[in-house]
């Protein structure tokens, strides 16, 4: 770990800290949701509502992929970062290392298993009729890509975890950018439409990964993708996976959650599915933002739970008060601007009026959500397996029955409203787990915070 790195984790103010690991964090992640919101605008002009329903309906395929990306490399990261606070560096040289190349692993695995299951895939997905065939191209190039795009979030995750928040954000926005003039070229000079946009997707996830493997392979003092270093033990296994299963259950509750979604909204037409897709693309951007802001301080928060337990929670104060005034600012933003952002996408009137009402609604959970994301944020940093294999399983339990109720009781308003309610329990059930593990993480921690 270079000595920049090393004063932010140990010495600067928690304001400056937290600035450093997270906002590259920040700027990264919503550079990939700007991609997200353009993917849509360019297929948009096309005039094809089936596209921009294959594009929605394929969220929980990529969900699932990139939670195996997620598997291995935020139980690998937050691990090599509580090695790197007890000065442990050959130990996270092996799991640097374990981390690469079990990802590419995953990777093959995925493409072995789903390209003989294309069909099923595609008709579990909820492919209507109007967007089978764009949903059938999108699910075959990125099961044949998987390999990158696990590798790209595994490596994201373990050059975040030595400190290297620049690092990590410039492969992010190397993606993004690569991404973006890929989309461009496929659909309006090749015509490839979507499946130009998937190939697009894959293609800027190798470049970016290929970037993370030079920064490990020749400026790492303390990560490796060297062969020799690789090591599978079970001490390492146990403690790469006690995090990173409950991140994988997590990630395919979530693509579960929006595979069952779009089950219940088919009932009310492709205007309902493309409505939900553009307006959960655009809360995708200020989630994003909360979302790199706990991830970014994530390293932080488990490299200061191993060295120094009343600067984590110095750093968990600032975060959440800081998740406060940028809940309370997009919320603002959203609610005085909704249709005029929902039309940049389309121009029929029953679909800017769905998603608006969809984007009004899903906004009140902003702040609870992002509490909930710092949440899991520390349970992870913090090695806390058990608590965040519940917060990874809370919310899709919760959800799922609620969608049959509401549904039957208020039909689409139901539906919409169902995602509040699967939000707030899972909020109230991680700030009991919390509130519960209060001594074991900082007696100061329960006085100034929780009590």
């Amino acid at each position: 770990m270079d000595a920049d790195n090393l004063h932010y984790f140990e010495k600067a103010p928690i304001v400056k800290a937290v600035a450093h690991f997270a906002v590259p964090m920040m700027l990264g992640t919503s550079m990939s949701v700007i991609y997200s919101i353009l993917n849509a605008y360019f297929l948009g002009t096309l005039g094809n509502t089936g596209m921009l329903t294959a594009i929605a309906l394929t969220l929980p395929l990529f969900a699932v992929i990139m939670s195996l990306g997620n598997l291995i490399g935020m139980g690998s990261g937050t691990f090599i970062s509580r090695l790197l606070g007890e000065k442990k560096y050959n130990e996270a040289k092996q799991v640097s290392s374990f981390a690469f190349y079990s990802s590419l692993v995953l990777g093959l695995i995925v493409i072995a298993a789903g390209l003989p299951l294309i069909d099923p895939i595609v008709h579990g997905l909820g492919a209507t009729p109007e967007s089978l065939g764009f949903t059938k191209d999108f699910v075959t190039i990125m099961l044949m890509g998987s390999p990158f795009v696990v590798l790209f979030f595994t490596l994201e995750n373990i050059v975040r975890s030595e400190g290297a928040a620049i690092t990590s954000m410039i492969g992010m926005l190397l993606s993004v950018v690569v991404n973006i003039i890929l989309d461009a070229i496929v659909i309006f000079v090749l015509h490839w439409d979507v499946l130009g946009v998937a190939s697009a997707t894959v293609i800027s996830n190798l470049v970016a990964s290929v970037f993370y493997a030079l920064r490990i392979g020749y400026k790492s003092p303390h990560l490796t993708i060297s062969i020799k270093w690789f090591k599978a033990s079970k001490y390492i296994l146990s403690h790469v996976f006690k995090i990173g299963v409950p991140v994988f259950i997590m990630s395919i509750f979530l693509g579960a959650m929006s595979l069952v979604l779009n089950h219940f909204l088919v009932e009310y037409g492709d205007q309902a599915i493309a409505g939900y897709g553009i307006s959960s693309r655009l809360l995708q951007f200020p989630e994003f933002i909360l979302m790199g802001l706990c991830e970014g301080v994530v390293p932080l928060i488990a490299f200061t739970y191993t060295a120094n337990k009343l600067r984590m929670k110095q750093t968990i104060g600032f975060t959440l008060k800081t998740i406060m005034a940028l809940a309370i600012v997009f919320g603002l933003i959203v609610y005085l601007t909704s249709d005029h952002l929902i039309s940049w996408f389309t121009n029929d009137p029953q679909l800017i009026e769905m998603g608006s009402y969809i984007l009004h609604v899903t906004f009140l959970s902003l702040f609870i959500s992002g509490t909930t994301t710092l949440f899991i944020g520390i349970f992870q940093a913090t090695g806390q397996g058990t608590a965040a294999f519940i917060m990874s399983v809370i919310q899709g339990i919760t959800l799922i029955p609620v969608l049959y109720i509401a549904n039957k009781m208020n039909g689409f308003h139901g539906v919409v409203w169902s995602l509040v309610i699967a939000d707030a329990v899972a909020f109230l059930v991680g700030a009991l787990m919390l509130y519960v593990l209060r001594t074991k993480l900082q007696p100061e921690f329960t006085r100034s915070y929780l009590s």
